[in-house]
């Protein structure tokens, strides 16, 4: 077996034009496809984050809030590589969006730092 590369992340949000504007207009990432799913009465939205993987964007009505305090098993969070954390930070915080203080990651000795989508699914900036 061989599973060279992660195809897609699928994320469920509570509101489709929020996060649309959030992850497509603020995080930049590029629309491959975005569809109305009538039988489902939800929104698809799929993102090119690089020319291997994609982001999905599910829109159900009324979907179940997110656990995360305590932690609950599945996914903790989704980490992005950027190349200069600082500027990243720099640039989330002009269009408004807070970021816990930098710090370095104690295995890598990269600087790393969290932020949240609008539903408060972690988001980490990773050297």
């Amino acid at each position: 077996m061989h599973l060279d590369a992660i195809h897609h992340i699928a994320i469920i949000v509570s509101d489709y034009t929020t996060s649309r504007a959030f992850y497509v207009d603020k995080l930049g990432f590029p629309v491959v496809r975005e569809n109305y799913r009538p039988k489902k009465q939800d929104w698809k939205l799929d993102l090119k984050v690089n020319d291997t993987t994609e982001l999905e964007i599910f829109a159900p009505q009324n979907p179940p809030k997110r656990p995360s305090y305590p932690e609950a098993c599945g996914l903790r969070h989704l980490a992005f590589h950027v190349p200069d954390v600082r500027k990243t930070v720099q640039k989330l915080s002009a269009m408004g969006i807070d970021c816990e203080p930098i710090r370095e990651d104690e295995f890598t000795q990269r600087r790393m730092t969290f932020f949240f989508d609008p539903d408060g699914l972690p988001l980490e900036l990773h050297e």
